[in-house]
């Protein structure tokens, strides 16, 4: 676990601590489409940066819901989990100086790498594969080569989910680089135990329905069955499937 600290967190440790933590804006985060803000968070003995993305600050879409893209970045961390990908900082969503809103670990980066880089460099492929199939399940409509991140610790992670989970086909990304080929075996295995989650877990349900619709929860279901029965990732859609800028 990683956000600007040199120790090891539990995972558990953190979510606590941004649910729970006195917060502390520190700065407007500069390029971002939506308000989005550096805090710092204090909690017992235990001191982070975060990511606050208030509801208020959210620049509506005509496309998406208006006030909802904190709760599906949430969603998103939640799905990754549950597939054992862990490729999204810890997120909660809690009241904080501006509001309800999405809070996520910060992660401290070199911003001259993003996934284009890591793809040239190597040594991600796993990870990358992982991610191009997170991104097909959960209809990522925004997947630009900057929301992939390189911790100081070179783990890769992956932000800016907040247009994510829509009822209709949205995939947008620039990572098309396995059209047509087999997942691997674990994203196979992970996606036929996410189903299985699904079916048996009313806690994971019962979070995503807190999250997202009930429409979205059912097209959430009917893209993993989709990409289960396929075996392949898919090819693009119709539609625009690459966001602009790429980066």
């Amino acid at each position: 676990m990683e956000g600007g600290h040199s120790h090891e967190l539990s995972v558990a440790r953190v979510l606590t601590a941004l649910a729970q933590g006195t917060m502390n804006i520190e700065a407007a985060m500069p390029y971002s489409s939506n308000y989005t803000l550096l805090t710092s968070i204090v909690h017992e003995d235990l001191h982070l940066l975060a990511v606050y993305k208030p509801q208020r600050g959210e620049r509506p879409l005509w496309d998406f819901p208006r006030g909802t893209l904190y709760r599906r970045e949430a969603a998103a961390y939640i799905v990754s989990e549950a597939l054992g990908f862990h490729l999204v900082p810890p997120t909660v969503v809690r009241d904080g100086p501006y509001g309800i809103g999405m809070v996520q670990l910060f992660i401290d980066n070199d911003e001259d790498i993003h996934l284009f880089t890591m793809l040239k460099q190597g040594g991600y492929e796993r990870e990358i594969r992982q991610l191009c199939a997170f991104d097909c399940l959960v209809n990522n409509a925004d997947r630009k080569s900057g929301h992939c991140l390189q911790g100081r610790d070179g783990r890769l992670w992956a932000i800016d989910h907040g247009i994510c989970f829509h009822v209709e086909p949205k995939l947008r990304t620039v990572l098309w680089d396995f059209v047509g080929e087999p997942f691997p075996d674990e994203v196979m295995t992970a996606f036929t135990s996410f189903r299985q989650q699904l079916d048996q877990n009313e806690h994971l349900t019962q979070a995503l329905h807190t999250l997202l619709d009930r429409a979205e929860v059912r097209a959430l279901r009917r893209r993993l069955n989709n990409l289960i029965e396929s075996g392949r990732y898919p090819p693009p859609g119709p539609g625009p499937h690459v966001p602009w800028p790429p980066v």
